[in-house]
């Protein structure tokens, strides 16, 4: 054979081998693929089998939780219904109590009656028996029973005449004793409530200036600006050599006021000449008029004096640029008012009348030197103009103990306040004349004792310190002379408040180491 043909049938073979071989190889997979799916079909199977007994199992345990719920559910309800049970029975129980107490008050309402219509007729019965028994009493005395009064009165009075007359003395001094400690209480009262600062105004203004050489600018030339703003002003103007400050004076408060703020403005704009000091001065003179007015509002709206006529209360305001002694007017008439008030209030009186009045008692100082009369009687003219009542006008008149004296309770108490606001600790300021002539006295009175080498009234006369000779006057000395001079004070002198009295002994040891 050819060789061809041998390596022909050797190839055909190997290609059957390879072949069968495939198809054994194919055949154990596919035996094997069964038995995988087998076993993975038979742990689904057991698997499936847990699961079931699984659910049974939470099934069961559902069931048992169910059944436990409605149990105490069904047991709650149970509860609740016994207990709206019982209140129910309760309710019922209350509602036939209330039922029984109306009942029994009800009857006890109607006996209540019938007694009262049988204490009626008895009532009845005795008014008839009593107006019988005057009758008869009337037939056998003869006399009606208004004659048997007069006869018995005529009769105490003839025998008790003395013994009368001095019970009403007695108790007319009990009242008036009664009527001082009242009055003293009700003042007191009213001083300690209310409490109000003091301040004196005085009749010079200092207005700074940022320095000297304006004030050759404020004079002019020739002193033509300074005699302009005198003559726009009425005040007087000084320019001295004091740094920094010129000084406005004059006695007219309201003047006063517009010449500083109108000084005021010129040195703040710097251009100080004749016609801009005129338009200035007409400027603060409208606004000083605006404070007025305003100042009057504020007064009347503290007081709760509302209704009042507008141009009273301008006049009210202008109060506020007057002073006496010092002394704001007008804050002295509110604060005179609110004491007033307080008082009137103790005694049950109009308040509201109490404050107009006392606010109106000042009111004459208003009005320039150019309406004739003391400032009592234009004060009466002013609230005869503007209708207020007759007991105001009567305490306006008398306020300052004139018109014949105080009449009525209001008088009394207008006064009372005007004076007790005028004497408040530095309300007032007395005369340069008055204070020196007091501390000279303090002084004289300490040094007319014997042993006494100097004295000295300070804090402006409200103390005096004494020194003395130490071999003249021991410390028992110095505290009897103390004692001596402030009962000598107390006697000779007149003054605000206390004086203190401090007596000084100084001793001095000397010696010298040689």
């Amino acid at each position: 054979m050819s060789p061809i043909i041998i390596w022909g049938i050797a190839g055909l073979a190997g290609v059957l081998v390879g072949y069968y071989t495939r198809i054994v190889i194919a055949r154990q997979k596919v035996a094997k693929a069964e038995q995988d799916a087998d076993k993975i079909l038979g742990k689904a199977k057991d698997k499936l089998t847990t699961s079931e007994q699984q659910a049974k199992e939470i099934i069961l345990e559902a069931k048992e939780e169910a059944s436990k719920l409605r149990e105490k559910v069904e047991k709650e309800e149970k509860e609740r219904r016994s207990e709206l049970l019982d209140l129910e029975k309760r309710i019922i129980s209350k509602d036939e109590q209330l039922d029984r107490k109306l009942e029994d008050l009800d009857k006890q309402k109607e006996a209540i009656l019938n007694k009262d219509k049988e204490i009626q007729e008895v009532k009845e019965e005795i008014l008839k028996i009593r107006d019988n028994q005057f009758k008869k009493l009337e037939d056998v005395a003869r006399l009606t029973r208004d004659e048997a009064k007069e006869q018995l009165f005529q009769r105490v009075e003839k025998e008790y005449k003395d013994d009368v007359l001095g019970i009403i003395r007695r108790v007319e001094q009990e009242a008036n004793d009664q009527a001082e400690d009242k009055a003293r209480e009700i003042v007191s009262e009213a001083i300690q409530r209310y409490a109000a600062d003091t301040a004196t105004e005085s009749t010079v203004f200092s207005v700074q200036i940022p320095s000297d050489d304006l004030k050759g600018r404020i004079i002019g030339k020739e002193g033509r600006n300074i005699h302009a703003f005198e003559k726009a002003t009425g005040v007087d103007l000084i320019i001295d050599d004091t740094p920094d400050t010129v000084v406005i004076s004059g006695f007219d408060p309201i003047r006063r006021h517009i010449a500083k703020r109108a000084l005021e403005r010129l040195i703040k704009d710097g251009r100080i000449q004749p016609s801009r000091i005129e338009e200035m001065v007409e400027k603060a003179d409208k606004e000083i008029n605006a404070e007025m007015k305003k100042a009057g509002e504020d007064a009347v709206l503290e007081l709760g004096l509302t209704g009042l006529h507008p141009d009273l209360i301008k006049i009210v305001g202008r109060l506020n640029f007057r002073t006496s002694y010092g002394q704001n007017v007008l804050r002295h008439s509110i604060e005179a008012a609110h004491l007033a008030a307080m008082m009137a209030a103790q005694l049950g009186m109009d308040v509201r009348l109490t404050k107009l009045a006392t606010l109106m008692h000042d009111i004459g100082k208003a009005l320039d030197h150019e309406y004739e009369g003391s400032h009592i009687e234009l004060s009466r003219d002013i609230a005869v103009k503007y209708g207020m009542p007759a007991e105001v006008i009567q305490a306006l008149e008398v306020s300052h103990e004139g018109f014949g004296g105080p009449k009525s309770a209001l008088d009394f108490i207008v006064m009372a306040a005007d004076a007790i606001s005028a004497s408040r600790p530095g309300a007032r300021r007395e005369s340069a004349e008055n204070f020196v002539k007091r501390l000279e006295d303090l002084e004289r009175i300490a040094t007319s004792y014997e042993g006494v080498a100097k004295a000295y009234a300070i804090q402006a006369g409200r103390e005096v310190r004494i020194m003395v000779q130490p071999d003249k006057i021991d410390d028992l000395a110095a505290a009897k002379l103390a004692h001596n001079v402030a009962r000598q004070i107390e006697k000779e002198m007149t003054y605000p408040g206390q004086v203190k009295v401090m007596v000084i002994r100084e001793v001095r040891s000397e010696d010298i180491a040689k």
